[in-house]
């Protein structure tokens, strides 16, 4: 899909165990599927129905999502950072595109 943009927002910087707030928005339509066009045909089903966060290659976040989900998803939530590292953020779309973005964040 075109225009589908990932944004994060991540601390660069952070205590080792700190709980820190991390928040994601992605541009997308979100078609349920359940709507008509001008013509009366359905709109095909488009949304963004999974969602990850992995910190240093371990799972933080895994959401499943439907199709009452907004347009342009935003997701908010903590996490705790025990070392330096990586955020990894990954959507998958219904028609197989997946997007993903990384933050770095260093403890210190």
């Amino acid at each position: 899909m075109d225009n589908v943009t990932p944004r994060v927002r991540v601390p660069k910087t952070a205590s080792a165990g700190e709980a820190i707030l991390i928040k994601t928005l992605i541009s997308h339509p979100m078609e349920s599927g359940q709507r008509k066009d001008s013509d009366g045909n359905i709109i095909p089903r488009e949304i963004i129905n999974r969602f990850t966060c992995d910190f240093n290659g371990q799972n933080v976040v895994d959401v499943k999502m439907e199709p009452a989900i907004s347009t342009n998803p935003y997701l908010e939530f903590q996490a705790t950072v025990p070392e330096s590292g990586t955020f990894t953020f990954t959507w998958y779309d219904d028609d197989g595109s997946v997007y993903t973005d990384t933050k770095d964040i260093a403890v210190g």
